[in-house]
This record gives C-alpha cells, structure tokens and sequence, in this order.
C-alpha cells in the first residue's frame, strides 16, 4: 500500500462514528478532476464512519464568482453521485443561507481578537511590489508606519521564521476577511472534526493552526487534517479550473460517464481500477477490502 493508502486507511478508523466532513469548493471557475477527488475522499471517509457530510462554498471572492461556477457544483455533484448531509441545496438556497457574506460578522470577530493580539500590521504594498520575493514577505516590510484603520491596506499577521506562508493576509485591502481566517472559522461554525485536502493546501493548514493557536481557538485546534496527492494535467502540471477537458463541466457535455473520474481516484488509494463505474461501488470495493 502506498504512503498515502495507509495514511488515508489509518485516518478513516481513527474518525469513528460521529465524525463530520465537508467539501469546500470554491466557484471561481468549473471543477476538474482533481476538485472530483477531493470531494470523493471526504465522501468515503464520512460515509465509512456513518458520519456526517457538510458542502460549503467559499465564496467571498466575488471578482471570481460567477453564478454558472455555484451551479456547476450542484451539477458535479449530482453527477458523480455525491450525497450530502447538510448545507444548499441549489443556487437559490446557497445564495440566501449559506453564502459566506451572512457570516461575515463570525469573521470580523475573530479578526478582532487577533488585532488584540499585536501581531498585525497594515500592509500597503502592491503584487508588483512583493513579486520580487517569490512568496517570501521582507520582514523590512512590516515597517511601513500605517494604522490598521488606515483606508486601502491589507491586514498580515506576523509569523515565526520559516513559515510556509510568511505574514499572510488575514483581511484584504477592500475590508473582506481572508481566505484563511474566513475558513477557519468556518470550520469551527460546522462543526467539522476532520477534512481532506490537497497537498496544495497544507501550508494553508498551517497557517489557519497558527491563527487558531494566536486567539487560543481549541476547537480548530482538534480537528484532523489529511491532505492528499495531487492529480496533474497532461502536461504534468496542478490542475486548475478552467473550460478545458479536465473540467467534469467539460466531461458533462461530452456525455463522458463519471467512472472516468472514480478510476483515478481508486489508483489514489491503491483500488483495483477496472469495475468501478459510480460512487456507491467505490464504497462497497473500500469497504470489502477494508481499507
């Protein structure tokens, strides 16, 4: 069994009953296969456990929302056969209950505690400005004399040395909480005590563990992570949300059954790829082999 085989083995029966997952798609384009796989792993690890199954959309970027990309959800969803506990419904509900712009109170919360802290600073420089430094923010940079109440900055938070995501953004320049603030505590709003994520998004585990440790958060704390392989595009390269053929938008249209996307995932988990055509026989395979 590959590392990541028995990672997700030793994960799914260290749950146990009682557990709650979540997908957490973003509608900033059409979901692709590797979004499929994301979402196929949480399903397995709730539904192994008898546990519960939470689909929430981020969507406070709204330069990149677009109605067709929320719709695309529900549609990749129905199609692959994914079931859910909780959480919209179609774009309608989502848009009225679920919207992460109802929660923004439960963000500014938090991002309160955090100025209380002292590890925030205003940030006033440009992509073109920070480019340079490939990711790599200048502590120099921390210094730049603006209040935190000044208009047009951005909030970072200081980090220890050689963190993954050094002094990342935790309120962006138009007055939004950040991706990572806003799913942090999305997390502990739901309630969710494990979630799979892509290799891509560990160091954004990291960072959402440090802001959870700098306000003294305990429950987010708790929660087990998991991040899986990625799955690469013919040029080898991460996936990315697009209208090309790696979309299951794509696949869709081009009456492609979803055991084009369940085949990739089984070699994931190190499963027999022939035989397995929908979600439901993913399940049962997993369950006999007791993987």
């Amino acid at each position: 069994m590959s590392p990541f085989g028995q990672s997700f083995h030793t994960f799914v029966h260290s749950a146990g009953t009682g557990c709650r997952l979540r997908l957490a798609p973003t509608p900033s384009g059409y979901l692709h296969t590797g979004n499929a796989l994301n979402f196929v792993l949480n399903w397995l690890a709730a539904r192994l456990n008898k546990g519960s199954l939470l689909l929430r959309i981020d969507d406070l970027d709204a330069d990149r929302k677009r109605p067709a990309y929320v719709q695309d959800v529900f549609d990749s969803l129905e199609w692959l056969g994914l079931d859910w506990d909780d959480g919209p419904r179609s774009v309608a509900d989502f848009e009225n209950n679920w919207s992460q712009h109802l929660r923004l109170p439960l963000y500014h919360k938090q991002l309160e505690k955090l100025r209380a802290t002292g590890l925030l600073f205003a940030c006033q420089k440009s992509r073109s400005a920070l480019a340079p430094f490939e990711g790599k923010y200048p502590e120099a940079f921390r210094e730049q004399g603006l209040s935190l109440d000044a208009p047009d900055v951005s909030w970072r938070i200081r980090t220890p040395a050689g963190f993954p995501l050094p002094d990342f953004v935790v309120r962006r320049r138009d007055g939004l909480p950040a991706y990572q603030i806003a799913s942090m505590v999305d997390d502990v709003y739901f309630g969710v005590t494990h979630a799979i994520r892509g290799l891509d998004l560990e160091a954004s585990t990291q960072a959402q563990q440090w802001l959870a440790s700098c306000i003294g958060d305990a429950n987010f704390l708790k929660i087990n992570f998991l991040h899986h392989p990625l799955l690469l595009d013919t040029s080898g390269e991460k996936m990315s949300k697009s209208t090309g053929s790696d979309s299951l938008q794509a696949m869709r249209t081009a009456g492609l059954e979803p055991q084009s996307v369940f085949q990739p995932c089984a070699a994931v988990l190190d499963l027999p790829t022939e035989g397995i055509k929908t979600a439901k026989g993913m399940l049962e395979m997993v369950e006999s082999l007791k993987v």
